[in-house]
């Protein structure tokens, strides 16, 4: 945060012999202009008055400037540069992605994939402290960023995924094992899991419910939600047309979903359209606060060169056009 700031304030109060010095010329000129009023006179008084002769209160201004300016200088503007440094208790983040093909159905806007992207946007962009990567899975997993601060980076790779990236299918187990190994060295106090999926696990070689007591055994905290609107859903289906969509049933297996919520102290969740899946968002970032602890720094650069400089040359100009111009009129 920058400013600027006065290391001898008092001098300021000086400031108001600029008034009582304006109000003093004006009365000054007011009895000039009075001694040269004689009865029959006016019209060579008028005559004898040029635009030179108005132009001689630039003299005046230019000295009421110079003047406020060397009180400026003389209590020391000063720009103040501060900084902060921030310390966080260290909470480190892995988004699970599913990218399955049933991650296109439209019953989120514009389809679940889409609408879990820009809500991870969202949720990234307001913890601007704390470290978080991205794994996907489908039918495998794999990382798609690591644990970063470098949040730019990740919501760019972030926008990248879309389903089809690798085999189709649905697992789990292998994504949340996949982001435990990413995440189960690091030295930070918190660590968690979000889990986004839409399926029953049904491939990879991992079980969700062993990743679980993995993850409880490194101390991971692992949130996790289930999307999909309750009863019908309509899910891309691939037809000698191309890919349609058809109502399905939407199949979400929230059993084991709570089971690895409830495993590894984390909590389950349930989103059937956008706003609730923010709102889910919204309650695990209020869940998962870094505790921030600020230090105040600033540094001073003196200002004064500035208005010295220009006050020195406004008195310079001031005398010389004085004692040229206005040297018949002073």
């Amino acid at each position: 945060m920058n400013g600027i700031a006065f290391a001898e304030p008092f001098f300021l109060y000086l400031l108001i012999i600029v008034p009582a010095m304006i109000v003093f010329y004006i009365l000054k000129q007011q009895k000039v202009t009075a001694s040269v009023r004689m009865p029959g006179l006016q019209s060579f008084v008028e005559a004898g008055t040029t635009f030179r002769h108005y132009l001689r209160h630039i003299l005046f201004a230019l000295r009421v400037i110079a003047i406020t300016l060397l009180i400026i200088v003389l209590a020391r503007p000063q720009k103040t540069d501060r900084f902060q440094n921030m310390s966080t208790e260290g909470i480190d983040i892995m988004l699970v992605q599913d990218i399955s093909g049933s991650m296109l159905s439209r019953d989120f806007k514009p389809d679940r994939i889409e609408a879990a992207k820009n809500i991870a946007t969202e949720f990234i962009s307001g913890r601007p402290y704390d470290r978080i990567g991205l794994v996907v899975f489908s039918g495998e997993s794999f990382t798609q960023c690591p644990l970063t601060t470098d949040h730019a980076v990740l919501i760019n790779l972030l926008r990248e995924i879309q389903s089809g990236m690798i085999e189709d299918g649905t697992a789990i187990g292998m994504g949340l094992a996949t982001a435990v190994n990413r995440i189960k060295d690091s030295p930070s106090k918190s660590k968690v899991i979000i889990l986004l999926t839409d399926g029953v696990n049904n491939k990879g070689e991992i079980a969700p419910a062993t990743a679980a007591d993995i993850a409880k055994t490194f101390g991971i905290r692992v949130y996790t939600i289930g999307v999909g609107t309750q009863g019908m859903a309509p899910y891309p289906v691939q037809t000698p047309y191309g890919v349609q969509y058809q109502d399905m049933p939407v199949e979400i297996d929230e059993g084991i979903l709570q089971q690895i919520s409830q495993t590894t102290g984390g909590k389950y969740f349930r989103a059937t359209d956008n706003d609730s899946l923010e709102k889910i968002y919204k309650e695990i970032d209020k869940l998962e606060k870094s505790k921030i602890d600020v230090r105040q720094f600033s540094k001073k650069e003196e200002k004064y060169l500035s208005p010295a400089l220009i006050a020195f040359f406004m008195l310079v100009i001031e005398i010389i056009v004085r004692n040229t111009i206005f040297k018949n009129l002073t």
